[in-house]
Parts: structure tokens; sequence; C-alpha cells
């Protein structure tokens, strides 16, 4: 009797054990994850970083050296050319106007006095020429007189040149004086100042900077560095969308309008500078902001797409390519695979620009609401995992 009950148990085991692998073995039938082939719009695009400035910067300088009695602007004023921005102490520059005024003075004193003094010798000259005609004196007489004579006339000659060296240094000491007056040589705003009242700037060696006045904030670029392999792909006047760290939520759009030749290396990393037109008649951005550029390449509307992960997704091969094809990953283009029933079939095309997310299918065997295969689960994962795994040979 017992011998027929452990008989039963086993014989119901069995059936259990067989049920539960039949089961098992149900479960992991390949499975796939798939996405419908649709149309819709592709943007290609590249990004890069780059910073705000404005279109025109003027560094305001002074090229002579004092201090800094006034200042009639600060940060952010608004300023129209010929506007004075700050003063410097003039009483150094007034004393030597004055001076050179005087010397002038002496000058045309000089040639006033240089001139009575030619008269004379004229005369003297003459006088002696009527003597000599009558013998009454001697010949070297009238040589001393013609020799005094010429020596005052170039005496004169001497006195009017350094009329006109003098008014030159007076008008040098005019324009310095005129210098201490720093204006602006621009409309626009004040965006840096550098002194403050009472200090004393040098200008022996070279010229310091004062201000930094930005001539139009309302026009606006950006510089970025593009990567040498996306370079290529850039050119004037395509669309360009940015945001700042400012204005999060918000999106920003220029356009680009030069694309400069002059490589940069830095660590064997060659960038390339774009410049990227903009307005800002809102003044929200701001010089120096950091902007992320996405720079439109291509733009495609209404094309057939795919999933990205449709070109990256690898099945084993099962039997020969179909005539006139090759094998999974070579040929011309890539190889993506559609769901037809329950059974994977591959299908090669050729594709276009690509947005990141989808790529458009310029060409091949794929139709709008196909079942594309984006990723593989269940048994049909391992096998993918164990195709694409590299093999170790000895």
């Amino acid at each position: 009797m017992k011998k027929k009950i452990i008989i039963g148990v086993s014989a119901v085991l069995a059936l259990a054990m067989g049920a539960f692998f039949l089961f098992q073995r149900g479960n992991n039938s390949p499975k796939y994850r798939t996405e419908k082939v649709s149309r819709g719009d592709i943007k290609q695009t590249v990004t890069a970083t780059g910073t705000l400035s404005a279109v025109v910067s003027v560094l305001v300088g002074t090229q002579v050296s004092g201090t800094i009695q006034k200042l009639y602007v600060d940060y952010n004023s608004i300023v129209k050319k010929g506007q004075i921005l700050a003063q410097i102490d003039p009483s150094l520059f007034e004393a030597q106007v004055a001076q050179a005024r005087a010397n002038l003075l002496v000058a045309k004193a000089n040639v006033e006095k240089a001139i009575t003094t030619v008269a004379d010798s004229k005369r003297t000259y003459e006088r002696n020429k009527t003597l000599l005609a009558r013998n009454l004196i001697a010949q070297s007489d009238l040589d001393t007189s013609q020799t005094s004579y010429d020596s005052n006339v170039a005496q004169l000659s001497a006195a009017r040149a350094q009329v006109d060296q003098v008014k030159a240094a007076m008008n040098t000491a005019e324009i310095n004086l005129r210098y201490t007056r720093i204006v602006s040589p621009v409309n626009g705003m004040v965006i840096s100042r550098n002194v403050d009242v009472g200090q004393t700037v040098a200008a022996s060696f070279q010229t310091p900077t004062l201000f930094t006045i930005a001539q139009d904030l309302t026009q606006m670029q950006i510089d970025t560095s593009v990567d040498e392999a996306d370079i290529g792909k850039i050119r004037v006047d395509q669309p360009v969308e940015f945001t700042v760290d400012a204005y999060p939520d918000l999106t920003f759009k220029g356009k680009v309008s030069e694309v400069r030749n002059a490589p940069t290396t830095v660590q064997n990393v060659v960038t390339y500078d774009v410049v990227v037109k903009v307005h800002n008649p809102e003044f929200k951005l701001k010089p120096g902001m950091t902007a992320n550029v996405s720079l439109t390449t291509a733009t495609k509307s209404g094309a057939l797409r795919i999933p990205n992960a449709a070109l990256r997704l690898r099945l084993p091969e099962k039997g020969p390519a179909p005539s006139g094809q090759k094998a999974a990953g070579a040929g011309a283009g890539p190889v993506v695979w559609i769901l037809t029933g329950k059974k994977p079939e591959r299908a090669r095309i050729a594709v276009g620009i690509s947005d990141g997310s989808y790529t458009e299918v310029v060409s091949g065997d794929l139709k709008e609401s196909s079942e594309v295969i984006v990723e593989a689960t269940g048994e049909a994962a391992k096998k993918t995992d164990a195709s694409s795994a590299p093999r170790m040979r000895f």
C-alpha cells in the first residue's frame, strides 16, 4: 500500500515539474518592444557654449597723466558722443599753456627787434656804399657793414622761425589741457568704470583704461566655440536658439553672422569661433553671460523617421542574407529590424539627418506605420547580448 502511494506521489511531482518547465519555456519566448515608423519634423542641431558681449565696446583712456578731479558718469550711465565723463586736474596744464603764451610774446618781440636791427644795418650799408664811391672810407668798412646787414637778416628769419616753434609748443600745451576733459567718443552705456575721484592716472608707458562704453546694448553678439567636426555644417544666416542661466525658462533667438577661420587649439582640441548676432530690445541679456547655444544646421518637415534606438539594435542572424543583401552591419547603409507577426525581419535603409532622438529615413524597405524593433526582452535579449559580445580566441 505504501509503495502505491509513493509511486502516485512521484507521478504527480513529475507532472507538476513538467508543467512548470513548459510554462517557463513559454514565458522565455522571444519578446520585443517596438515603435511605429512615423512622419514628423526633424531639426538637426549643433550645440556649443559662448559668451555674450556688446557688438562694439569702446575703451576710453587718457593721454595725459594727472589726478582725477571729478567724475560725471557712473555704471549704466547713458552717454552721448562728446559728453564729458571725467575731469583730470588741469592746474599744471593751464600753467604750461600760460608759459607757452608768454614765450610766444617774447618770440614776437624778438621778431620786432630783429626787424629794427635789419633796418638799421641796411641804412649803414647803404651809407657806406655812398661814402666808398667818394673814397671817404675803406673797402673793408663797406664789407663789414654788408656782413652785419646779412647777419641781421638771418637773425630775423631765425626770430620768425622761433615764433612758429613757440606757437607749436603752445598748441601742444592747449591740446594737453583739452585732454584733461575725458569725453565719450560714441553714444552708448557705461558698463565699466575703473577710476575714482582722487586717483592718479599715469599715461607714461601705456594708456590706462578709465571707462568701457558699450555702443548699443540692443544689439549683442555671442562668440561660440564650435568643434572642428561640426564646423563644416555651419553657414552664415543659420537660425540659432540659446538659453542663459538668468532666464532658464526663456529661449532666445539669433542668427549666425560670421564663421571665423582662425583655429583655437586647447589640449589638441581644435575649435573655431562662430559669431551669433542677437537682438536685445528689453536689455535682458547682459555682457558676460554664458549662453548655451543650439545652431540649427538642417530641418525637414514631414520626414519619414524612426527612433534612434532602432539603429542601435543588433539581433542574431538566422540563415543566409536575402538575395542582393549583405549581412547586418555590413554594406552601404544601416540595418533595422521590423516585426512581421511575431517574427523579426531585417530591413536595410538609407538615413538622412538626425535630431538625437529620431533619424530621417531617405530610402529603404520601411513604410509608414511599420513596427520597428527598438529593444529585445526575455530570451531574445539574452541572445542579442550573446551575439553582440566579443568572442575569445585561444
